[in-house]
């Protein structure tokens, strides 16, 4: 025995006064519905609400940091989102290579952005995309504002 006498210690973990306890219940936090309507015509904001709905696409898409897991989604992509539990809407706009639907589905921009690059799409193909431009007017639409 070392000498320490931990019946104090135990005695408070048990009744949750130590510093840095855990809490004792484990019920979600409520999340408040998103604000309606948004400032911005035509975005989506990706909310708490949002990321409940699409937690399996985004999950997927957070796969694809693995090299492996990128290939393998490009032999089947129809059975990579059925293994996820997409829903039909997500698994529709998966394999239609629709970002902006996948974004209106609940899906969380940095990680669609590694399924963008499966289809060979940059950041300035997802831009055109989101404002219904093509790249070249988006481009230019940037080259603009930076002027």
């Amino acid at each position: 025995m070392d000498g320490f006498d931990d019946t104090a210690l135990i005695g408070a973990a048990a009744a949750g006064t130590l510093r840095g306890s855990p809490p004792t219940r484990h019920d979600p936090m409520p999340i408040p519905p998103s604000p309606q309507p948004h400032p911005i015509e035509g975005t989506t904001v990706f909310d708490g609400v949002q990321a409940r709905k699409a937690y399996a696409l985004n999950k997927m898409c957070f796969s694809f940091n693995d090299a492996a897991n990128r290939a393998e989604f490009l032999r089947d992509p129809q059975a990579y989102c059925d293994r996820y539990g997409l829903s039909p809407e997500q698994r529709d706009v998966v394999l239609r290579r629709d970002v902006p639907g996948m974004l209106e589905a609940g899906g969380n921009v940095y990680y669609l952005a590694k399924l963008a690059g499966i289809f060979g799409l940059d950041v300035q193909d997802l831009g055109a995309a989101q404002t219904g431009m093509s790249k070249q007017e988006f481009q230019a639409m940037l080259k603009a504002a930076g002027n």
